[in-house]
């Protein structure tokens, strides 16, 4: 191990200048154009629905969590709140579908 590996601390690595979201494809799902946008309601139906979420909510809730991760910092206080409003929603959508099938 060389000296300057010793003198870094555990668990601080190197910041990498590649993000690793822009290599994320996907061509089964595309939500429409601007739903982030929009009402909570709206928004967790889309994601709920089978044109956007060929395998479910559960889908539409990880494309959800998803972007309220990677835009996180950048999000107002109320466009925050209102898509953990639709979080919430999908979630309960998701438990209802579990606890029925």
């Amino acid at each position: 191990m060389s000296a300057p590996e010793r003198a870094r601390k555990p668990g601080s690595a190197r910041k990498s200048k590649r993000l690793w979201v822009r290599t994320v494809t996907t061509v089964s799902t595309f939500p429409p154009e601007g739903l982030f946008t929009k009402d909570a309601h709206t928004i967790a139906r889309a994601l709920a629905s089978r044109r956007v979420s060929p395998k479910g909510p559960t889908s539409g809730l990880r494309m959800l969590l998803f972007f309220i991760n990677r835009a996180g910092h950048g999000l107002t206080r109320l466009r925050r709140a209102e898509l953990e409003k639709a979080k919430r929603l999908l979630q309960e959508k998701v438990a209802r579908r579990q606890k029925a099938g």
